[in-house]
């Protein structure tokens, strides 16, 4: 129990909480003063827009909260509409939350993600008030979301690029703090996320059409730095150790130009080609149309839990089922491991009872006019303050304030009924979710993990055909160096998933992390080749980095990427590499001796 209230670290959340609470508190605001306190509790629907985009740019987030909003306008109309057909509810909800979670999950759109589509339209089933109405009403919540989530611009119109570039130089100092001690790897892999959000936020996320301003062009130039002393970070050797304290003076110097950055100031006139950042959302959505791939699978299960969830729902005659519903999705949309969501399941499921605790104080003081709004917003700021912190003690509030809301702002006179129903349906999607993965959940083995390696050594070697001068910076260079980040992230979270599997997958997975560890460091030494390139701006320096991996070791290297491709495919390990070429020697043997086979 202590272990599940435990608060974890995280970054400054009171703006995010703020915006939240205004976005709810306005609608119930806005309904109390016309005289209608149920039309406000039902536009805080709308309001859930504030969950999403958090922290992207302000343009991107624009459009990406207006289309949230209507949609939830849109799904929560179709759910009323279709109680004309109670026997269509069910399909609905499933395609909804399938729908959903795959763009979720392919576009990567973080928590809460498929959750509230699925919520807001099994909520919509069961609302006594006509399609036009509701329509409009979470229309106007979520309108009132936008601008509230807008307003930052007003003050600070880079300040989410801003906070990613500082976010960034934050992980890249810490990484060169902690190279040659046992944090470094988790390091490497945090600092390479960290600009890879940061490129993401200053790339992908912006208008392809937009002229790129000073501020923008500025903070390109920062992150850049940042990944020229990431990768002398990586390239770091006994020679060259005692620069590294520099390195990590200069990256936090950079995050703190980043945070005070001027709009007035003059950008360098002779910035390299930016990475690509992700892949577009068309690329996206089809390199996960294929039944393998893990947006498909979550997709998959999210149908079969809200089919189950639902027709157990209906059996048993819940008045709101769309609470069962919700939880089942809930659990499984993210497509966590076993551990990750059985764990989910139960920081819920305590989460919602010590919750109970809460609404039924709240429910029975029976807060209206300013109090409700007051409960309401305070509710929603902790809730946010929370939920990167200990998700299990943020559900106690999000239980509290689903059923303030639930309550229409009457007078209840069983308020105990209610709290009843939420407990009860909170249960049966917390089991309905589990028993549907362990039904339908991912049969990992090492071969998945093995197929991760065999995809990340193969994009190694796609990227050393281009790692010379004068092709580093082509638009086929950058895609390959994208995909090779990206496979590079994959192979860690295909690990993470192994390891939250069952106990023989597990053990096997373990063993192969000394491995996985070693093909990292293989794939960002090839990575720091690049920018080592990049930083070549005269003749003598170009010089330097073909010298620093030459066409003949180009070859040799992936000669003996070969020999390691094969022999993890064929389940064989360790292999002899000592033969290998000197500037990426060490990271080809320790690949070569960790590489073992499963044991069948």
């Amino acid at each position: 129990m202590g272990i599940l209230f435990r608060l974890r670290k995280s970054g400054a959340r009171w703006p995010f909480g703020c915006r939240a609470a205004l976005s709810v508190g306005l609608p119930v605001a806005m309904g109390w003063a016309a005289g209608d306190v149920a039309a406000g509790l039902t536009a805080t629907i709308g309001a859930f827009t504030s969950m999403y985009a958090t922290d992207r740019p302000y343009l991107n987030r624009a459009r990406l909260l207006a289309g949230i909003a209507l949609s939830f306008s849109a799904i929560v109309a179709l759910g009323v509409w279709v109680q004309q057909w109670p026997t269509a509810a069910v399909p609905l909800i499933v395609v909804i939350a399938m729908a959903a979670t795959f763009i979720c999950h392919s576009l990567r759109i973080g928590p809460p993600g498929a959750y509230m589509f699925a919520l807001v339209c099994a909520a919509g089933t069961s609302m006594p008030v006509s399609v036009d109405r509701i329509g409009w009403l979470v229309l106007g919540g979520g309108m009132v979301s936008w601008v509230v989530h807008m307003c930052g611009a007003l003050f600070a119109p880079r300040g989410p690029e801003k906070a990613a570039v500082a976010a960034a130089a934050d992980a890249v100092a810490q990484f060169a703090q902690t190279m040659g001690t046992q944090a470094q790897d988790s390091s490497r892999h945090e600092a390479a996320l960290a600009l890879h959000h940061a490129w993401t936020t200053l790339v992908t996320f912006q208008p392809a059409s937009q002229h790129t301003d000073n501020a923008l062009a500025l903070l390109r130039a920062l992150n850049r730095e940042l990944h020229l002393i990431f990768a002398a970070c990586v390239d770091a050797d006994e020679s060259t150790a005692g620069k590294l304290a520099t390195l990590s003076e200069r990256a936090r110097d950079i995050g703190i130009q980043a945070t005070v950055l001027r709009a007035g100031q003059v950008p360098p006139t002779n910035i390299s080609p930016v990475p690509l950042g992700r892949p577009p959302i068309w690329q996206l959505l089809r390199d996960n149309l294929w039944v393998r791939s893990p947006a498909s699978m979550v997709t998959a299960r999210v149908g079969f839990a809200v089919v189950a969830t639902g027709l157990v729902s209906v059996t048993l005659g819940l008045e709101r089922a769309y609470w069962a519903i919700a939880t089942a999705v809930l659990m499984l949309y993210q497509g966590l491991d076993w551990v990750r969501t059985a764990q989910r399941g139960l920081e819920r499921a305590i989460g919602t009872f010590v919750g109970l605790v809460l609404a039924g104080a709240i429910l029975t003081v029976q807060p209206t006019g300013p109090w409700l709004i007051a409960t309401l917003m305070g509710l929603q700021l902790v809730i946010e303050m929370l939920i990167t912190r200990n998700y299990a003690l943020a559900v106690v509030f999000i239980t509290s304030s689903a059923l303030v809301v639930a309550s229409g702002g009457r007078f209840l006179s069983d308020p105990g009924a209610l709290l009843w129903a939420r407990g009860v349906d909170t249960s049966i999607g917390c089991v309905m979710a589990l028993l549907v993965y362990a039904l339908l959940g991912p049969r990992g083995s090492p071969a998945s993990l093995r197929e991760r390696m065999v995809q990340t050594l193969t994009a190694v070697q796609s990227a050393l055909d281009h790692a010379a001068p004068g092709g580093a910076n082509t638009d086929a260079a950058l895609r390959i160096r994208r995909n090779l980040q990206n496979s590079l992230f994959a192979l860690l979270s295909s690990y993470e998933t192994e390891t939250g599997g069952i106990r023989r997958y597990r053990e096997a997975a373990e063993r192969l992390w000394p491995a996985v560890v070693a093909t990292q460091r293989l794939g960002y030494k090839v990575l720091a080749v690049f920018w080592s390139i990049e930083a070549s701006d005269d003749a003598a320096n170009v010089a330097t980095a073909r010298a620093h991996l030459t066409a003949d070791e180009r070859v040799a290297v992936k000669a003996a990427l070969e020999i390691v491709i094969a022999a993890v495919r064929q389940n064989i390990g360790p292999v002899e590499l000592h033969r290998s070429p000197p500037p990426l020697r060490e990271e080809l043997v320790d690949l070569g001796v960790t590489l073992v086979a499963d044991e069948r």
